[in-house]
Parts: C-alpha cells; structure tokens; sequence
C-alpha cells in the first residue's frame, strides 16, 4: 500500500495483459480511464512469489547515463474520482505465472479494505467476426439481470480459463457483485493494440459504473485504426474473400 485513502464508495476494475488481453485492448481500456481519471498511484503486489522471470523477464532501461533501472512485471493498482461523491480503483497486471490462489487472496483482501463491493473484468479474445462491425461484447454476471439491462450477450465458454476466471469465482464466493465484459476481436488480424476493441470496453464500463469521461481521443483512434485495417484487408485478396465469407455467414444467421 502506497496510502491509505478513504475512498467513497469505490468499484475496482482489473485488466491483466497476456492470455487474457487480445489486441491489448482491455489494459488499452484502462490506461485509457487512468489517464481521464487523472488517478494516483493506491498499491501493487509484489512480483517475487507469483512469476516465472526465465518467462517473463524483467527489462532493463537507462535511467541516466551511469544508472540503469530494472523494471519487473507488475500488478498496480490506481485510484481516482469519477464524479464528486465516488471513486473508483482500477488494477492492471501481467498475468501471474504462479500460486494464482494466493495472488487472488491478495486481490480479494486490497478490495475488502477498501470497501469495495463491485468488481469488473475486462478481457478481449480472438474470434470469427467481421473487423469493421461495431465489436461484440459478451460477458459475466454474478447477479440475475445485470447483463440484460446493459445489453451484453452472457458468455457460454467452457475450457481453459485465465486469471480473469479464476479471479471472478474468488471475488464471488467474498459476496462481492462481479461483472465481466470481454470484447470479441477479429483473429486474422495481427495488430496491437486494438483501439476499438478498447472504446467498446470503456463504453461499457462507463455505462455499468455510471460515469461520463471524454471518449472522443479513444473514438477517433479507433476510426484511424479501423481505416488502417481497411486498407491492408483490401490489399489482401484472400484476406478479402474471407471477410466476404464472414459477412455472408453472419447475414444468413
């Protein structure tokens, strides 16, 4: 802990990049909010015991020029006020490598103290979908209806699950009210970070937490970034067959 601020009636948002962040758009998401909150620095979770660094090495950068900082995977978390009676804490990490349930504890016991009692889950994944449409969201609640009001499809996955899933069970079984919206991404395109797939997770974070923030850099990053897809789809003929392929499947549906 950094401070120990009283806050207002805070939601925690989390976002973890890795397996559980396709095109980076749910930590795109967040640094986006971060910056709109103007948000200080509140905890981080030290790396030690949850990381493999053969996997995920530290990186080094000059600091000056006879000093170099090492700078290790990290799980921050920030806070700042949405509107003059709340604020909000927002959590971005690396995807542990180890001792998930232990880190999840850790998560679990920042929030109680900080009296939290909603948590949201951003996420994005790859799949079959046109690029150009608005992006899909799909998601998780922990309580009946939440999803319906919000006009978010309910996730039917199963398999193998990220942090985000395990996460959302802990925070769950604590009574916490647990929400998660992942963003449907195009697979067949290798471009990072994705600012649409963002706008669409800030959107309804904004709508779920009920507060407003200037979207409109995020909105036209996500117009450029759109324009440039456009352009290598159309340059592509198979790549354009394919999208094709996927508007006539999604039409017929």
């Amino acid at each position: 802990m950094h401070v120990q601020p009283e806050l207002r009636e805070p939601a925690l948002v989390i976002a973890f990049d890795g397996w559980n962040d396709a095109g980076e758009a749910a930590t795109l998401a967040l640094d986006f909010v971060n910056q709109a909150i103007h948000s200080v620095p509140l905890a981080d979770i030290d790396p030690d015991e949850f990381f493999d660094f053969t996997v995920r090495r530290p990186t080094v950068t000059p600091a000056s020029e006879s000093l170099r900082r090492i700078d290790w995977p990290r799980s921050e978390f920030r806070y700042g006020s949405v509107d003059c009676s709340r604020e909000i804490i927002i959590g971005i990490g690396a995807e542990p490598h180890l001792r998930w349930r232990r880190y999840c504890d850790a998560v679990v016991d920042l929030a109680l103290d900080m009296g939290v009692e909603r948590v949201i889950l951003l996420g994005a994944y790859l799949a079959d979908v046109v690029y150009s449409q608005p992006v899909a969201l799909t998601g998780f609640a922990s309580s009946p209806g939440v999803l319906t009001e919000l006009g978010v499809a309910s996730s039917h996955y199963q398999g193998p699950t990220g942090i985000v899933g395990v996460l959302a069970e802990r925070l769950q079984s604590e009574g916490l009210l647990v929400v998660s919206f992942w963003a449907g991404l195009p697979h067949y395109i290798e471009a990072s970070p994705n600012p649409r797939g963002a706008l669409a997770l800030v959107q309804k974070l904004t709508e779920c937490l009920d507060f407003r923030i200037d979207i409109e850099p995020l909105r036209e990053d996500a117009a450029e970034f759109e324009q440039r897809i456009s352009k290598v789809v159309a340059a592509d003929s198979e790549l354009t067959e394919y999208v094709k392929r996927l508007k006539r499947r999604e039409f017929a549906q």
